[in-house]
C-alpha cells in the first residue's frame, strides 16, 4: 500500500503540465456592465438623433428653396417676352407721336413694328397657326361653319383668325371655315 500512497512528485508536475497544454485556461473576459452598455447605447442614440435632425433640417431647406424657385419662375416667366415687346411698344408710340405723316411712311412704320413683333414671337417660341388648305384638327382649330365645297371634306377653306401656339400648347385656336362634301 505504501507504493500506492507514495507518488512521485515529479510525475504529478509533469501530468499537470500536460493537462495545462491541452486545456489552456482562458483569461476571464470581463463583460461590460449594464451601466456601460446603457451609456454606449445612449451615446449612439444621441448621435443618430442628431444626424436625423440635421437631415430633416436640410430636407426642409431644400423644400423651401425649391418653392422659392418655383414662385420666382412663375412670377418672372414672361420677363424675356415682355422685354421683347418693349421695342414694339416704343415703335407704336413713335408712330403716333409724329403729327405729319403720309400714308406710305405710316405703312412702313407699321410693317417695321409688325416685324419686331414677329421676331419677339419667334424668340419666345410663339408659333402662328395659319391652317389654310390643311385637314381640320379640333385640337388646333375652331370651326365656325361648314361649307359645301369641291375636293376633300374636312379641309380648312378659310381662316377667319389665325391661331397661336406656345411650345406645342395652343394659346388660341385658329377660327376656320371647314369644307363638307356636296350633297347629291
Amino acid at each position: 500500500m505504501q507504493d500506492i500512497d507514495k507518488q512521485d512528485p515529479a510525475s504529478d508536475a509533469s501530468s499537470a503540465a500536460c493537462a495545462d497544454i491541452g486545456h489552456a485556461s482562458p483569461q476571464p473576459e470581463t463583460m461590460p456592465s449594464l451601466e456601460e452598455m446603457l451609456k454606449t447605447a445612449e451615446l449612439k442614440a444621441e448621435e443618430h438623433h442628431d444626424a436625423w435632425l440635421r437631415a430633416k433640417a436640410e430636407t426642409e431647406n431644400i423644400r423651401r428653396r425649391a418653392q422659392d424657385d418655383i414662385a420666382k419662375a412663375g412670377k418672372f416667366a414672361a420677363e424675356k417676352f415682355a422685354g421683347e415687346l418693349l421695342a414694339v411698344k416704343d415703335s407704336l408710340e413713335a408712330a403716333l407721336a409724329t403729327q405729319e405723316q403720309d400714308a406710305a411712311a405710316l405703312r412702313a412704320g407699321v410693317e417695321l413694328t409688325l416685324r419686331q413683333l414677329i421676331n419677339a414671337f419667334d424668340k419666345s417660341s410663339v408659333k402662328e397657326l395659319n391652317p389654310l388648305d390643311e385637314k381640320f384638327d379640333p385640337h388646333q382649330h375652331q370651326a365656325i361653319s361648314q361649307v359645301e365645297a369641291d375636293g376633300e371634306p374636312n379641309r380648312v377653306i378659310n381662316v377667319l383668325q389665325k391661331g397661336y401656339a406656345l411650345h406645342e400648347r395652343i394659346l388660341r385656336p385658329a377660327l376656320v371655315v371647314v369644307s363638307k362634301a356636296k350633297s347629291a
